[in-house]
């Protein structure tokens, strides 16, 4: 078991090419989390499948889970206008960032 405050939890934004869609989502491994999203199972009925949502716009990193959960649901319930700025604050530029992990 790992001690206090040596995990590594991600909240991230993934998008699709055009910019339209976004999706939030948690992860323990953005990396792999990364990889799944782009080769989703044959048939999988995802959302992030359904709306090609498989570019990485903005993360961010915690330690504890349950901030992560937390700051998750924060994003998720904003605006559409809030999450722009959110990702905007971040990477000015919407540039995908798949390949920087």
């Amino acid at each position: 078991m790992k001690t206090k405050g040596t995990h590594n939890y991600n909240v991230y934004i993934l998008t699709n090419k055009a910019k339209t869609v976004l999706y939030t989502g948690v992860t323990n491994n953005l990396k792999d989390r990364l990889y799944f999203h782009n080769n989703p199972l044959p048939f999988l009925k995802t959302f992030t499948a359904k709306y090609k949502c498989f570019y990485l716009i903005y993360y961010e990193n915690f330690f504890d889970i349950e901030d992560a959960i937390k700051r998750e649901k924060q994003i998720k319930g904003k605006s559409r206008a809030k999450k722009e700025k959110t990702i905007s604050d971040f990477n000015p530029e919407w540039k995908f960032l798949n390949d920087t992990i």
